[in-house]
């Protein structure tokens, strides 16, 4: 970089420090201001209203001042030249007019606000003179151009201020933060699609020519109403918006745009010769994301583009993600619904960490394939995955149908219950309407396709305790005697039998019929009496 660029850009950024130094007590003194007279003005004493007055213009006089310190005209004024102490002399008065106006008055008040009855501004008033008071002790030390060690002709060099280390390092960081914009740099922009809305000509020509020059797909509108119209008929992913406008004004057009759940991701940037506060706050309360004035800087018009183009990829991006999320979720959710019920899945959501629950009246079923180890050895391990797989597969869809909860597969074992996880009345005869439906099945596997299998089913009906077991893999499972019975009622059962237990068949009672089988010896149980089920009405069991 040439040294007449670094000797600029030391310039401006001691500009940048000194309205910095300046702006945060003037501030404060404006601040304070602003609210002694309007605390005077609505509360009293009305005596006091009149100095108070005084002492805001001063300050709103000062603060207009510190905020004209970066115009480049000032820049040339206190730079250029040879007579840079004249300047800083010049400057040092202008600052101190408005701050002596404030002290002056502000002391008479502080000390007449005992006699005025006004006691309770003193703590404002004594903030205020002190932020006061520090400034005008400051303002030597804070309008020194030596400091900079920016010169008064373009073959100086810029030299970091004196002073603390800490305001070297902080003056070499603002002098790089405010480096020139690099032009390959600044022809990096986001292009999109964007309606220019301006019921002027000439405006709407001039963004469209330059939006264009820069890239961009651009598209006008003369007023709002046509605006709205093209929004719904094209996808932009920004609109520039003239506020003063006939027949729909710029802020009710960007209102409509933001309340259409279509439209409102669309940033709008508002461009308008009222550059007011109350214009600007209104706008971006409504959702604007920018407010420009004109006549705009073409360099600032282009960096809040790219910014909410940017933004709109950010936000684009971000729904692709959150879609993708939620298909993940789903896919999770339906994985999980195959392993676990749906009341468990549930309850895991809500943040359960233990589930355990006792159920009192519950039906148990177990029922085994006869002689599978043996049809096992005969038949190829495909033929065999496929037979078990269309018979279980099957045993899902009846479980599904009657609303009986699927608990686990063991090799040729299938276990099923009903009255868990939701508790109901009829779990006996559901239970006994799964039994039977999977003899059926078993036996149209036989007949149509050949599958050499018969089965074995045992049930009982009493309490158990079901929960979840496991962090990796984990299953949905029930536990206690009355799976235990129902288990053993299994494998003393006979082939296409159903052996059920005495307290399932008093469940049952006479919509089935049971074939006494008598008492039997059940290992580790002794003796039970129990029954064969052969049929039933399947008007009596239907699905919850």
């Amino acid at each position: 970089m040439s040294s007449d660029a670094e000797t600029q850009r030391a310039r401006r950024a001691h500009l940048v420090n000194l309205r910095q130094e300046l702006l945060a007590p003037v501030s404060a003194i404006l601040g304070f201001g602003e609210m002694l007279h309007q605390d005077a003005s609505q509360n009293g004493p009305e005596d006091a209203v009149a100095d108070l007055e005084r002492i805001l213009t001063a300050a709103r006089d000062l603060h207009a001042m510190v905020d004209r310190l970066l115009d480049p005209e000032l820049a040339e004024t206190l730079f250029e030249g040879a007579d840079v102490a004249a300047a800083q002399k010049k400057l040092r008065h202008d600052l101190r007019t408005p701050i002596n106006a404030i002290k002056g008055y502000g002391e008479m008040l502080l000390e007449d606000l005992e006699d005025l009855g006004a006691e309770r501004l003193r703590a404002d008033f004594d903030i205020l003179l002190d932020q006061t008071n520090q400034l005008l002790s400051q303002i030597d030390t804070i309008v020194d151009f030596s400091r900079s060690g920016a010169g008064t002709r373009a073959t100086d060099q810029a030299a970091p201020p004196s002073g603390p280390a800490e305001s070297t390092t902080m003056f070499a960081g603002l002098v790089e933060s405010i480096r020139p914009v690099d032009e390959t740099e600044a022809g990096k922009v986001e292009t999109g699609n964007i309606l220019v809305v301006d019921d002027i000509e000439a405006n709407r020509a001039l963004l469209s020519r330059r939006l264009t020059r820069d890239g961009h797909r651009v598209t006008t509108a003369e007023g709002g109403r046509q605006a709205l119209d093209l929004l719904e008929a094209d996808d932009f992913d920004l609109v520039l918006l003239d506020l003063m406008m006939p027949e729909i004004n710029g802020f009710e057009v960007l209102a409509r745009i933001k309340a259409d759940p279509r439209l409102h991701r669309i940033p709008v940037i508002m461009i308008s010769a009222l550059d007011e506060v109350d214009s600007v706050v209104r706008c971006i309360e409504a959702g604007a994301e920018d407010y420009l004035p004109k006549p705009f800087n073409p360099v600032l018009l282009k960096a809040r583009i790219n910014a909410g183009l940017e933004k709109k990829r950010w936000h684009e991006r971000e729904r692709l993600y959150l879609s993708r999320l939620e298909d993940e979720k789903e896919k999770f959710e339906r994985l999980l619904l195959n392993i676990l019920p749906q009341q468990i899945v549930g309850r895991l959501n809500d943040g359960e960490t233990i589930i355990a629950d006792r159920v009192d009246d519950v039906s148990v079923l177990f029922s085994d394939l006869v002689g599978f180890t043996q049809i096992s050895a005969e038949l190829a391990p495909t033929e065999l995955v496929s037979y078990l797989n269309a018979l279980f597969s099957d045993f899902d869809a009846i479980a599904r149908e009657l609303g009986v909860e699927k608990i686990k597969m063991i090799g040729d074992a299938y276990m099923v219950v009903a009255g868990v996880p939701e508790p109901r009345a009829d779990h006996a005869p559901a239970i006994a309407e799964m039994a039977l439906r999977m003899i059926e099945t078993v036996a149209t596997a036989k007949h149509e396709h050949g599958a050499p299998f018969t089965a074995r089913i045992g049930i009982h009906s009493g309490p158990v305790v079901a929960g979840i077991i496991g962090t990796h893999r984990f299953v949905y499972d029930v536990w206690g005697d009355t799976v235990n019975l129902a288990s053993r009622l299994e494998s003393h059962s006979e082939p296409n039998r159903i052996q059920v237990s005495e307290a399932t068949a008093a469940l049952l009672g006479d919509r089935f019929e049971l074939e006494a089988r008598g008492q039997i010896a059940i290992k580790g149980k002794g003796k039970q009496t129990t029954y064969f089920l052969n049929a039933a009405d399947p008007a009596d069991v239907k699905a919850p």
